[in-house]
C-alpha cells in the first residue's frame, strides 16, 4: 500500500576535498543494510546543495568579494537593490560589497523582502497610510512613521544591522525605502541588483532608464578572485555563510555530480536511479509568511528523467465527475483504466484540473529540502521512492 516515501539518509561530515559521489554511494548502501530497503527504476538520490559545495571547496572571502566589487563598479557610490534580509544569506555578502565601495545607498523593499521577511506588516502600512507602490521613504521617515522593526523570528532590527556591517567596513551608508527600482537613480548611476528570481527584470527597467553600470549578483565571483571559489552562472547568488570573513558559493559541479551519483548507483544496483542536486525548497510559511527560495534554483543539477511536468489525472475529479455512479472495485477498476489510457500532455483538460503543474526537479527538491530540514538532523542526502507510480501500478 505504500505509495511515495521521501526517506532521509545520514552522511559523515563531508570536509573540502572529500569524494562527494562515492560519499552519497556508501551513505546510501550503510541505509539499505540498516533498515532493508531495495532500490528500484525511477528511485531518485538527491544531495543538498551545501556539501556538493563544500565538497568542492568553492568558497570566497570578503576580500576576494571586494576586489570584484571594485573592479566591476567605480568603487564609489554604488546603489545595492533590494537585498533579502538575512545573516546567513546576505550580512557577508554586504561586508565584502562594501569593503570594496565608499559608499553604499541602500534600496529595501517593504513592507518585506523578496522571500516574505518583514521589516512591517501590511496592516501597519494601511494605518501609516503609506503606499508601497509609490512611496519612497527615507530612513529618517521610515524610523518616524514605525519607529524599530524587529524580525519576527530573529529578533534583529536589519536596518540598523544593515546599516552597521556598511559602516563597520569603512563605507558610508544611506538607506531608503523602495519598490521600484528607478528610485535609486536619483542618489546613484552605478547599481548593483540584489534581488533573486527579478533581477533580470530589475535590471532591465535600470538599463532602459539611463543607468551607466548595472550588474547583479551574478555578476560577482562569475570567475576566480585571487584563485577563490566562483559559481559562473549565479556568481553570489545562493551564496551562505561559512565564518565571519567567508562564504560558500552555490555549487559549480552540482550537474555533473548529478550524473556522477546516477552512474554510479546505476551501475551498483542494476537499475536505473535519477539524481539531483537541491537548493532550497519551493514553499511558505503560511504564519511567517517567508518562503525558502533564497537559491536562484530548487534544482541545481539533475539527471535526464527528472525533467519535464507532472502529467496525472485529478482522481477526485474522475471520482466525482465521470464515474459518479460507480462504487467499490467497480470504481477502483474505472479509475486504473482511465489512467493507463491517458496519452499526450492533458494540460488544460479539465480532468487535470487542481494537479500541480510545477517542475519535477521544484517538486522534488521541495520534498527533499523539507526532509532533510536545515538544523541538525545530519541528512544531506535524500532518497525518494515510488515517486513516479501511480494509482494504476
Amino acid at each position: 500500500m505504500a505509495a511515495t516515501v521521501s526517506r532521509g539518509i545520514r552522511a559523515p561530515i563531508i570536509r573540502q576535498g572529500d569524494d562527494i559521489v562515492k560519499i552519497v554511494a556508501d551513505s546510501i548502501e550503510e541505509a539499505r543494510k540498516d533498515d532493508g530497503f531495495t532500490l528500484s527504476d525511477g528511485d531518485v538520490v538527491a544531495v543538498t546543495e551545501a556539501v556538493v559545495a563544500r565538497a568542492d571547496g568553492n568558497y570566497a572571502s570578503v576580500d576576494d568579494i571586494a576586489a570584484d566589487v571594485r573592479a566591476k563598479t567605480d568603487g564609489k557610490t554604488v546603489g545595492l537593490l533590494f537585498p533579502i534580509l538575512s545573516r546567513n544569506r546576505f550580512a557577508i555578502c554586504l561586508k565584502g560589497i562594501a569593503r570594496g565601495c565608499e559608499k553604499i545607498v541602500l534600496v529595501l523593499s517593504y513592507p518585506s523582502d523578496e522571500v516574505g521577511n518583514h521589516l512591517v506588516s501590511e496592516d501597519a502600512l494601511d494605518d501609516a497610510g503609506v503606499n508601497p507602490f509609490s512611496d519612497v521613504l527615507t530612513a529618517e521617515k521610515f524610523r518616524e512613521i514605525f519607529g524599530e522593526t524587529r524580525h519576527t523570528f530573529t529578533g534583529v532590527d536589519y536596518v540598523q544591522y544593515y546599516t552597521e556591517l556598511i559602516e563597520g567596513e569603512g563605507c558610508e551608508a544611506q538607506v531608503i525605502f523602495a519598490n521600484h527600482a528607478e528610485a535609486v537613480l536619483k542618489y546613484t548611476d552605478v547599481v548593483l541588483c540584489c534581488d533573486i528570481h527579478t533581477r533580470e527584470r530589475t535590471a532591465r527597467r535600470l538599463r532602459s532608464c539611463g543607468a551607466k553600470t548595472v550588474l547583479t549578483l551574478c555578476d560577482i565571483l562569475s570567475a576566480p578572485v585571487n584563485g577563490s571559489g566562483y559559481n559562473p552562472t549565479y556568481g553570489l547568488l545562493g551564496s551562505n555563510k561559512a565564518t565571519e570573513t567567508t562564504v560558500k558559493l552555490f555549487p559549480k559541479n552540482a550537474q555533473e555530480t548529478a550524473e556522477k551519483i546516477s552512474a554510479v548507483l546505476s551501475e551498483k544496483y542494476g537499475v536505473r536511479i535519477e539524481a539531483m542536486v537541491y537548493g532550497d525548497g519551493a514553499f511558505k510559511d503560511p504564519v511567517g509568511k517567508i518562503w525558502e527560495l533564497a537559491d536562484p534554483v530548487v534544482g541545481a543539477g539533475a539527471t535526464e528523467g527528472l525533467s519535464g511536468l507532472p502529467n496525472e489525472l485529478k482522481l477526485k475529479f474522475l471520482a466525482d465527475n465521470d464515474f459518479a455512479d460507480l462504487s467499490g472495485e467497480e470504481l477502483k477498476a474505472a479509475i486504473k483504466e482511465r489512467i493507463r489510457q491517458k496519452s499526450g500532455s492533458l494540460k488544460g483538460k479539465m480532468a487535470s484540473e487542481g494537479t500541480t503543474p510545477r517542475r519535477l526537479t521544484d517538486l522534488i527538491g521541495s520534498l527533499c529540502d523539507l526532509t532533510s530540514g536545515s538544523g541538525d538532523k545530519g541528512t544531506p542526502i535524500v532518497l525518494v521512492q515510488n515517486y513516479f507510480k501511480n494509482y494504476a501500478d
